[in-house]
């Protein structure tokens, strides 16, 4: 598996790492064992899970799984925001922070985390708070690499600011929704990112499997699929989205490709994507994912995606 740096400091990932958000809500922990196990055969060395994965059993089925083997990989987990009925004081989001990282740290067993991100910006807290507190952490070693999630292009701006005036630990890394179905990010939080030294790592690489090609215009989901589980993802199955998922299936195979490890590898074929999360629930899924790292795309099919997707 070929890796890359997290930003311009950041530590080496493989670039594709396994998304732990099943871990605790669609499977158990005995697949989790499976699915942390082939991720490590195939060469992952990255794993991204959340405080609030699973209501907290993602961090502790991960933490497990990983056992004896934990200082082999990266471990990247996100803190929650605060409730939503606590309002805002000075240093409360601080407060948050801080408490979620010692609750994240016992829960994977571990004595420190590799990447931490603040999941998604507190709408009243200031940046600095945030940032302080993540320097805090670095220093008192709990995390090495603080990181964003879902930050827009100027908090991203304001954040690698913010650090270099009062010299705080630097962010490594920016989290961001971005697959050939939803592109939003390319026209500012990407470049923000990429100029400022972050690494980008996009998560639903799939679009919810969409670009897999097993969902299909006019048919019913597969059972236990995500979007037959989980109807909030279905929003993503429209007549624009399935008419680029066409051109996705019709590209694959017309060049050899499985249509999602083309949706994997045109990310990876941008220089500020640093490594690309896929979420798995099987140890086939791992390894179906991972082969995409091995997918490197010229020029020449790059275009021929951009017209086919029609962008």
């Amino acid at each position: 598996m070929r890796r890359r740096r997290l930003g311009a400091e950041g530590p080496e990932v493989s670039v594709v790492g396994l998304g732990c958000n099943n871990f605790g809500m669609a499977i158990d922990e005995r697949e989790t064992a499976s699915v942390v196990a082939a991720a490590l055969d195939v060469g992952i060395t990255h794993f991204d899970t959340a405080e609030s994965y699973g209501g907290g059993h993602s961090e502790e089925m991960l933490g497990k799984a990983l056992g004896r083997r934990r200082d082999e990989v990266v471990i990247a987990t996100k803190v929650r925001r605060r409730d939503e009925d606590e309002p805002w004081r000075p240093g409360a989001l601080a407060r948050r922070i801080v408490e979620g990282c010692d609750i994240s740290l016992r829960r994977l067993g571990t004595d420190h985390i590799d990447v931490y991100y603040e999941h998604h910006r507190d709408p009243d807290a200031p940046l600095d708070e945030v940032l302080a507190a993540f320097d805090e952490l670095v220093r008192s070693g709990k995390i090495c690499y603080p990181a964003c999630s879902n930050y827009s292009a100027d908090d991203i701006t304001n954040a690698i600011e913010l650090c270099a005036e009062h010299q705080w630990a630097a962010l490594c890394g920016a989290q961001v929704h971005w697959n050939l179905l939803a592109r939003e990010v390319e026209a500012e939080v990407v470049p923000a990112a990429h100029a400022g030294g972050l690494g980008i790592v996009p998560y639903y690489p799939l679009a919810s499997g969409l670009l897999t090609g097993k969902y299909r215009a006019a048919t019913a989901y597969p059972a236990h699929s995500r979007l037959a589980r989980l109807p909030k993802f279905a929003s993503v199955a429209t007549d624009a989205n399935f008419a680029v998922v066409d051109a996705v299936v019709s590209f694959a195979e017309a060049h050899g490709y499985e249509p999602g490890q083309l949706a994997v590898a045109w990310l990876l074929a941008h220089d500020a994507v640093a490594s690309v999360i896929a979420g798995a629930t099987t140890a086939a899924q791992v390894v179906a994912n991972a082969a995409a790292g091995d997918v490197v795309l010229g020029a020449e099919e790059l275009s021929e995606i951009e017209r086919s997707c029609g962008a």
